[in-house]
């Protein structure tokens, strides 16, 4: 920009600059990601349980299951097995095996810091009469 000879600054310069910022403005890049998924993984070990999550947002069950007492595949997963959270939120984990079941691993990981992209965690319930896909 110039100043002309009254000393009043040039409008185009002004309308340059504006132009400028805006250009740049959209290439910037887009904000970092501020929440991501995270999920809990119940494996199946044929035993039932609840895992929970600190902060709340996950609370997800699964049923014990007899696969040689039915032919009917093992249940899915009830209640909420994955949540958003804040990135950078420490959550951590509580599993809790339903009567007749105990926690043949897990949780793992426990804690989890949230991140952009794939978050989970993961439990293993087995029924107490020895029976488990885990060996």
């Amino acid at each position: 920009m110039r100043k002309n000879r009254y000393g009043a600054w040039r409008a185009t310069g002004v309308v340059t600059a504006l132009v400028t910022a805006a250009a740049i403005a959209s290439v910037a890049p887009a904000q970092a990601q501020s929440t991501a998924q995270l999920s809990a993984w119940v494996s199946d070990g044929w035993g039932g349980g609840t895992i929970t999550s600190q902060p709340a947002g996950i609370n997800c069950h699964q049923s014990a299951w007899d696969p040689y007492a039915t032919s009917d595949p093992q249940p899915n997963p009830t209640g909420t097995c994955t949540a958003s959270f804040q990135v950078g939120t420490t959550v951590s984990f509580t599993a809790t095996p339903d009567p007749g079941s105990y926690i043949n691993d897990g949780p793992t990981p426990n804690p989890v810091t949230v991140r952009t992209g794939y978050n989970f965690t993961w439990v293993m319930f087995c029924p107490t009469d020895g029976l488990c896909s885990a060996g």
